[in-house]
């Protein structure tokens, strides 16, 4: 029989010279104390003692606490006076601590220091002998050891506690969740917590729900239940705790109910006690209230980083944190690692950027050390080959995408479906299913999530051609379903936004061969959007890897054409025309040779071109070829298609720098008019049209200019951000307009509207 684990060594003597040595109750608890006195921003004793508004501390009694000076548990009210005092000076330093669960953190630590010392007291005398007919009754049954970092989880404790004790939840209660995510570390946290409530405490590993029966005929006998055969072992256990009422049974990673019906109580067997449950499966809510247990908060992560590992920033807390997706047994694995090895947090952090796949099989957790994130759920990849090997095909793919939610249209949307399953909704609905009810992702109404660790674990043990097929089909999969034409179909934002990581992501790596051209395509397509929505700085590097492999390939002239007038258009926005024309003069040289001469892609050449003369300065050039593109989309698409909004906003553009006011203003309202019956009210290219229309009313002395440039500015904020240059140009722009009070300011008080309302990119990359 496994006794109770203390945390702290039971060779602790009851004298107070020793008592205070370490390992001793006293210097446990004062860790514990200076832990909060840390978060608190390590205020000092004089600072304390004047956070103390009810004045129950003292210097003296202050530095005894702090200090261990104390042979028996100090008063709850001078500790709880100290969480107060550190509390509120975290509050005057601006640091986010809850008084509440400090409180009852603590107010558990004081309980187990009170057992603490009753043990250090209780161990060296010598035991008394016990009747010859009995044994003695544990308090508790292979509970482990208690965490001392246990780190957060306030709020689920208290919910765990008040579902388990609440009549309308009932005695029985599971704790769901991913691997890695602190199941077992919460339920045994919360027998410490709540110890005193109960008389009785027993820990089941019921992973292997076949050792179950053997493991309460062990639980018989502790409870002095002589020769019980393993098949009378859980009624008998449950009538004899009866008499140990009220008690608690954690059955640990269990399965399925059906498995472990047997071991379960039932009827009045269970109305004495509690049964928590931890788990990775689904299916248990017809049996019990189910607790989802997620990932660690942010602040939870970080704290647990910086207390754990010596010289650990905030900073770098928070970005290694984001690269393990703040999953609890990652950060303690990366703790152990960097404890181990003397890594510094920037070094670790490199290593977890570069080589995660690596990293996640380094490290060990302080208090499971054969477990290691990188094999957390092999059993569960395993079992998924042999009963669902459609599903495991389906988690090699959505590991090979960014770790945010992938649209299952993703796999069933496309002419040429990813999986043969996605061709019966029954067989598709129960795959997806297998990958959410065994916790490997969590399903959403038309959509998967995978925790970036998993997808690492997978990625890890993949086979070279395994990877390498799975990378082409996504590659084909998402060029089909991301759209082309990103500036004429007024749904294409929205669909990109919730594509782009995936493209991100699929991309990143030297693309197989036999997807070569559709990579490129791809980045070349997420680098337009990019653009479109303002973001040069990843729209660039996106562009130049597409053209750098449309160039080795060979016979891409018109792709490569595409590229190039991309890059140009991104140059230019950057505000570097003169890097730009010479770009665009190639792309439109490119198409012009490959393409007929009404192509609407040498539309888009001149029109991106025309807007890089005008920028600098030669104004009668970029007139001509504004006009000419302008003709050709107005042939190839009609006269109110989006298209043909761009080219004559780049028209108006270039007539208001030349003083045509009056010629610019139609062009302008066409446009706009175009626009407003495409697109969305909030949509960037209606605010772009707006400011430029306000720039051209505002010359003509309309008093209405201040009301175009407010309604695009709001439009702007809405779509890239107060904080970016061309918002707070747009609201300078309201600004200067509604304090203008004469006619003949109007030019110059304009023109950083410029840049701002002229944004025509990319289109229909197939034509």
């Amino acid at each position: 029989m496994d006794s109770e684990v203390r945390t702290i060594p039971e060779s602790v003597t009851g004298e107070a010279a020793s008592m205070r040595g370490p390992g001793s109750p006293q210097s446990w608890f004062v860790h514990r104390l200076q832990r909060l006195r840390t978060s608190s921003g390590s205020p000092t004793q004089a600072q304390l003692l004047a956070y103390d508004e009810n004045k129950v501390l003292t210097r003296s009694s202050l530095s005894d606490l702090l200090a261990g000076k104390f042979t028996k548990p100090p008063p709850w009210e001078r500790v709880s006076a100290y969480v107060t005092a550190c509390v509120r000076a975290a509050h005057a330093g601006r640091i986010d601590l809850s008084c509440e669960e400090e409180l009852a953190r603590l107010r558990g630590d004081h309980a187990t220091l009170t057992d603490l010392f009753e043990t250090a007291v209780r161990v060296p005398r010598a035991p008394q002998a016990p009747p010859s007919n009995a044994r003695p009754r544990p308090a508790t049954y292979r509970l482990p050891p208690r965490n001392t970092n246990f780190t957060g989880r306030e709020a689920i404790l208290r919910a765990l506690r008040q579902r388990l004790t609440s009549d309308g939840h009932g005695a029985m209660h599971v704790v769901h969740g991913l691997g890695g995510v602190g199941k077992t570390q919460l339920a045994v946290e919360y027998a410490y917590r709540y110890r005193p409530e109960y008389r009785f405490v027993a820990f089941v590993d019921a992973e292997d729900p076949d050792l179950v029966a053997s493991q309460f005929a062990s639980l018989a006998r502790e409870l002095g239940l002589a020769e019980v055969s393993s098949e009378q072992a859980v009624p008998r256990v449950y009538g004899e705790l009866m008499n140990h009422e009220p008690w608690l049974i954690i059955f640990d990673n269990g399965e399925r109910p059906g498995p472990l019906v047997e071991a379960l109580p039932s009827g009045d067997l269970g109305r004495n006690g509690h049964v928590i449950v931890t788990t990775r499966l689904r299916g248990w809510s017809g049996r019990a209230g189910v607790l989802d247990l997620d990932v660690f908060l942010r602040r939870e992560a970080v704290e647990l980083l910086t207390r754990r590992v010596c010289g650990m920033t905030t900073a770098v807390a928070d970005r290694i944190a984001e690269h393990l997706g703040d999953l609890p047994l990652a950060l303690e694995q990366a703790a152990g690692y960097m404890d181990y090895n003397q890594t510094a947090p920037e070094d670790y952090l490199a290593l977890v950027t570069s080589r995660l796949e690596d990293m996640i099989a380094l490290g060990e957790p302080a208090d499971r050390r054969t477990v290691v994130v990188a094999t957390l759920w092999q059993l569960g990849v395993r079992r998924l080959e042999i009963e669902r090997p459609q599903a495991k095909r389906l988690l090699e793919l959505c590991a090979l995408l960014a770790p945010e939610p992938i649209p299952l249209d993703l796999f069933t949307g496309s002419t040429e479906p990813l999986l043969a399953a996605a061709d019966d909704p029954v067989a598709w609905d129960t795959t997806v299913g297998a990958l959410a009810g065994l916790g490997f992702a969590r399903r959403g109404p038309s959509s998967l999530v995978v925790h970036r660790l998993v997808q690492a674990a997978i990625r890890a043990v993949m086979p070279d051609d395994v990877r390498t097929d799975a990378r082409v089909r996504l590659c084909r999969a998402l060029l089909a379903a991301v759209p082309h034409d990103i500036h004429g179909d007024p749904d294409a934002r929205s669909r990109w936004q919730e594509l782009v990581p995936h493209v991100l992501v699929v991309t990143k790596d030297e693309p197989p061969t036999e997807c070569a051209g559709e990579t490129a395509t791809l980045l070349r397509l997420a680098s337009a959007f990019l653009l479109s929505i303002g973001n040069h700085s990843v729209a660039l590097p996106l562009c130049e890897r597409a053209l750098a492999i449309d160039a080795s390939l060979g016979q891409r002239d018109a792709e490569i054409g595409f590229d190039l007038i991309t890059l140009a258009q991104i140059h230019r926005d950057r505000g570097a025309p003169e890097r730009a024309r010479p770009v665009a003069e190639r792309a439109l040289s490119l198409h012009e040779s490959c393409l007929p001469a009404d192509s609407p892609a040498i539309a888009t050449d001149l029109a991106t071109l025309a807007r890089i003369r005008h920028l600098l300065g030669d104004h009668e050039a970029a007139v001509r070829l504004a006009e000419r593109a302008l003709q050709i989309d107005e042939a190839a698409y009609g006269p109110d298609d989006p298209y043909v909004s761009f080219d004559l906003i780049a028209l108006a553009s270039i007539n208001l720098d030349l003083d045509n006011h009056a010629l610019a203003l139609p062009l302008i309202s066409r446009a706009l008019r175009i626009r407003e019956a495409s697109y969305a009210p909030d949509h960037l290219y209606i605010g772009y049209a707006l400011l430029l229309k306000a720039r051209a009313v505002h010359a003509l002395n309309d008093p209405s200019a201040a009301e175009f440039a407010r309604r695009g500015a709001l439009i702007l904020d809405t779509r890239l951000g107060k904080t970016h240059p061309k918002t707070r140009d747009a609201f300078a722009l309201v600004d200067r307009l509604l304090k203008c009070d004469s006619c003949c300011q109007g030019q110059g008080e304009v023109v950083a509207a410029g840049n701002l309302a002229i944004t025509f990119t990319g289109r229909r990359p197939d034509h």
